[in-house]
């Protein structure tokens, strides 16, 4: 019974003495959950706010890089000036502004009276009256104009020579070739209304000499708030490239504060791309706006070109966020515990590892390379990983092969790494050869390894030393 008895009380001073450190426990992890609650929110609103600046720092970015680099604005819109609906909407704009400089009753004037029913009829086989055929015969040296060269001279010249006025028109200041009135941004073709001049008169239209100076706009950019834009514009092109590292910034200080920083990085690279996507979205949405808001006068196709063309490193930009947020996101899925990543995992190695064995089973020996790689691996995996970040952010302007083509360059650089750090197999040593034992074997200097072996041996053994000395 006493036996029993002081059991019993050790065990309850072991169940008090546990339950003693259990609530201790407690009390301890209740300050602990709660700075872990902080430090969850203040990553994710982190995370949050990085990610909303994403588009407005690709915008930032785009706007100053259009408008503070003359060069990369006059790459941008070259292609304009081979654009057929851009072409044809000069064409019609030219057209239109000479004829209303040409006197077609003074046009007849001037030409001999005997030479004017051949001028009618010259004229009147263009179809139609004679005002109608003259706007064609217009129509098609301006064509041949806008068609040429020498309009594609004329268009990056002129865009080379007005970036600074197109500059100060968004930002507020209304100095300069291109002039901003309501709503509408735009473009002085007079270089052009004079090569169609010069056409006209080398095609016989002398009259053409005496239009004057003939000033009409080619509309650029039109928006019923362009006024509201002007500020908008100038803000993001003061905070330039630094609005898209405040959002990278902001991503990172998040992914670093998190609990759980893989779980961080993944939820933030896919938002990090959600947000590129978003934006790339909103400009195709603006687009069909934009263009459904334009008056009658402006083509439609040819405002098309202009906004695609304008905005088309913006949606590279676009592709090449939304790109690298997902390889982000799903190398650091990779490296987590889940089972698809290590099964991913597995399959890298082994495919490592068999690749090295057959490699030396052919003879391949890398000697003190090998151990070089294997003693240093982690230092060169990382070196490795900072170029290719290194690459990108250093690369003039990275489209989104150029963010696969980095991406798989890595991997191969880093299969190669681990190729050379693969432990080599141990040479294979031969293995000694035991003598068969037969059933006559003996074991002196004499004895064979067979049945019938050793000096003198015969068909079957003969008696023993006692028997033979009977």
């Amino acid at each position: 019974m006493g036996t029993s008895a002081g059991g019993t009380d050790d065990e309850l001073s072991m169940l008090r003495a546990r339950v003693a450190a259990l609530e201790a426990g407690t009390a301890q992890g209740a300050p602990k959950r709660e700075h872990h609650r902080l430090r969850s929110f203040f990553s994710g609103l982190l995370v949050v706010i990085g990610c909303v600046l994403v588009p407005l720092g690709l915008v930032a970015a785009w706007t100053a890089d259009l408008l503070g680099d003359t060069d990369r604005y006059v790459q941008t819109v070259t292609p304009l000036a081979s654009d057929p609906d851009v072409q044809a909407a000069v064409a019609n704009r030219v057209t239109g502004a000479v004829m209303e400089h040409i006197d077609l009753p003074a046009l007849l004037e001037g030409v001999a009276p005997d030479q004017r029913p051949l001028v009618e009829k010259a004229l009147g086989k263009l179809g139609g009256s004679l005002e109608s055929a003259l706007a064609s015969f217009v129509h098609d040296r301006a064509q041949d104009v806008v068609a040429s060269p020498a309009f594609e001279t004329i268009w990056t010249d002129a865009n080379r020579a007005i970036h600074t006025s197109l500059d100060r028109a968004l930002t507020g200041d209304q100095d300069g070739a291109v002039k901003i009135e309501t709503d509408t941004v735009s473009i002085d073709l007079a270089p052009v209304i004079e090569r169609v001049k010069e056409r006209l008169v080398d095609s016989g239209l002398t009259v053409a000499a005496k239009i004057p100076e003939v000033h009409t706009d080619f509309t650029v950019l039109r928006s019923d708030d362009i006024g509201k834009a002007k500020t908008g514009f100038a803000l993001l092109q003061a905070l330039g490239v630094w609005l898209p590292v405040i959002a990278v910034l902001c991503v990172a200080g998040g992914v670093l504060l998190a609990v759980r920083r893989r779980r961080a990085l993944v939820a933030a690279a896919l938002g990090f791309a959600v947000a590129a996507v978003v934006l790339g979205i909103a400009l195709t949405v603006f687009r069909t706006v934009y263009l459904n808001a334009l008056p009658a006068t402006v083509s439609p196709a040819a405002a098309g070109s202009v906004y695609d063309t304008l905005i088309r490193f913006l949606r590279t930009s676009v592709r090449v966020c939304a790109v690298l947020g997902v390889l982000v996101a799903l190398v650091a899925w990779l490296s987590g515990p889940s089972r698809p990543a290590l099964l991913a995992r597995g399959l890298w190695h082994s495919g490592i590892t068999a690749t090295r064995s057959t490699a030396d089973r052919s003879g391949m020996r890398l000697g003190p390379v090998g151990g070089f790689v294997r003693r240093f691996h982690t230092w060169i995996v990382w070196i490795l990983v900072v170029g290719a970040a290194l690459a990108f952010v250093l690369w003039p302007h990275p489209t989104g092969w150029v963010v696969i083509g980095l991406a798989l360059a890595l991997l191969f650089a880093l299969a190669v790494t681990d190729f050379l750090a693969a432990e080599e197999p141990e040479p294979e040593s031969e293995p000694e050869r035991e003598p068969a034992q037969g059933p006559g074997a003996g074991s002196g200097p004499g004895s064979g390894s067979g049945p019938g072996s050793g000096p003198g041996a015969g068909p079957a053994q003969g008696p023993g030393p006692t028997e033979g000395t009977r």
